[in-house]
């Protein structure tokens, strides 16, 4: 898999692609990561990428021309999904992330100032994307994003495939719960900071129990329960079985009945799914 980057900052992208997971995924050959610097294809001596708006305004707009020039350097360009970083894109999500990660090649084009001259988006780009309703400097931070979550889709970038099929969005909902050693734990007051000891609080013993089936129930209810209280437009989309269906209209009708942090009604019966 390979993605390029067109930026006026590849300097900005070293912690990302050099370190952590992607840096390893690079270093094994599952991700190639190419940072096309833009100003190494202005035409002057003074490496001009921009210039100032027709019809006037603030700001200045990067020069098509220089884009061009960028784009046409990158190997396999014509076979590439390009992809332009802008406010004015459509807004990305998990699906994004599985349909990039499965192109061969990726170019992910960083907009900044004002935005890209419009006569190089309608000739190249294949599809404007945008991290959400608000505006940053300029796209690198938004192609930071879109590399990270569709490169780690990538067969091999994350060693075990389970690492990202248990993802919040991966199934539709959001995660479940996780908790780690030690079992039981008090802590240090919380914000306070009174010194007072507080409530122990221990890891859900269904954890503990050894019974792979009851776990998966467990954390597929606690995914269902925190979608419904947090984000319950995602329930419209999810991939729910029957039975989760039906756990779903259940939780609709009455959401007041449930004991969130632990999937219970109030008389301790834990519903089955």
């Amino acid at each position: 898999m390979r993605f390029s980057i067109v930026t006026l900052f590849p300097e900005m992208f070293s912690g990302v692609v050099g370190h952590s997971i992607l840096g390893r995924a690079v270093k094994n050959r599952h991700l190639e990561i190419a940072l096309v610097a833009l100003r190494d294809f202005a035409g002057d001596r003074h490496r001009t990428v921009d210039d100032a708006s027709f019809g006037g305004g603030p700001g200045m707009v990067l020069k098509a021309d220089v884009l061009e020039n960028a784009l046409l350097s990158i190997e396999g360009w014509r076979e590439a999904r390009v992809v332009y970083l802008s406010p004015q894109g459509n807004r990305f999500g998990q699906g994004d992330a599985v349909r990039l990660g499965g192109y061969g090649h990726v170019v992910l084009v960083c907009g900044h100032y004002e935005g890209v001259d419009e006569r190089f988006v309608t000739r190249y780009v294949d599809e404007e994307i945008s991290l959400g309703d608000f505006v940053l400097t300029g796209g690198e931070i938004a192609a930071m994003a879109v590399l990270d979550a569709s490169a780690r889709l990538v067969p091999g970038v994350l060693g075990d495939a389970e690492s990202y099929r248990n993802d919040s969005f991966y199934h539709g909902l959001l995660d479940h719960p996780h908790y780690t050693r030690p079992a039981s734990w008090r802590g240090a007051g919380g914000r306070g900071g009174s010194g007072e000891k507080t409530e122990r609080m221990d890891v859900p013993q269904v954890l503990l129990s050894g019974n792979h089936g009851a776990i998966a129930g467990w954390r597929r209810r606690q995914a269902m329960l925190r979608t419904w209280v947090r984000r319950p437009d995602l329930l419209e989309s999810a991939r729910l079985t029957k039975e989760e269906r039906r756990l779903w209209m259940a939780l609709k009708q009455d959401v007041a009945q449930w004991d969130v942090r632990e999937g219970e009604l109030p008389d301790g019966k834990e519903q089955s799914v």
